[in-house]
């Protein structure tokens, strides 16, 4: 005889609730603990301007300390990069750097041609291209036809590994 358990969802709740207590619970303990941190220690009954200097110092000190800490570090991503028109939105484009999708606005290039060119790189020069093995006869008339189009710069690291998938999806 197969028993079931009536009462699934009563038992998922009781968990989850279970886990966000336990979550809320290490929050405030971590935020309590951290401002005992901050707590002054029992100072004798005479305190002098330079006792009260030093507590107001260590205590900037320590906000300071904690705010940098709290701060995430920013990511050092190259914004100004002089060929982002050759990445596909301009009239030239990059056969080093642009992504795969760069070619869909080429008649005939995407996804057969495309998808050797970026998978065969880096290229030294445009009539590098020629030399892609695998590349159909069609191919490279489609490519001939837009060859003035393309140029060569240096791989950047930034582009390259987006070069096949750019982690865009319809």
């Amino acid at each position: 005889m197969i028993s079931i358990d009536p009462t699934p969802t009563l038992t998922i709740q009781r968990t989850t609730t279970t886990n966000i207590v336990t979550m809320k619970l290490a929050i405030i303990s971590a935020l309590v603990a951290s401002a005992a941190a901050f707590a002054p220690n029992a100072q004798p009954a005479a305190q002098t301007a330079l006792n009260a200097e030093s507590d107001r110092r260590a205590f900037l000190g320590a906000a300071a300390a904690f705010g940098a800490a709290a701060v995430p570090m920013a990511a050092n991503a190259k914004v100004d990069y002089e060929g982002i028109g050759l990445l596909g939105g301009g009239a030239q484009i990059d056969l080093n750097n642009a992504n795969v999708r760069a070619y869909l606005r080429l008649q005939g290039m995407y996804p057969g041609a495309a998808g050797k060119i970026v998978t065969h790189g880096p290229y030294k020069s445009v009539a590098d291209v020629y030399s892609i093995p695998g590349l159909t006869a069609g191919e490279k008339e489609v490519i001939k036809k837009y060859e003035s189009k393309f140029v060569v710069t240096a791989p950047s690291p930034e582009y390259v590994i987006d070069r096949i998938n750019n982690g865009l999806y319809r």
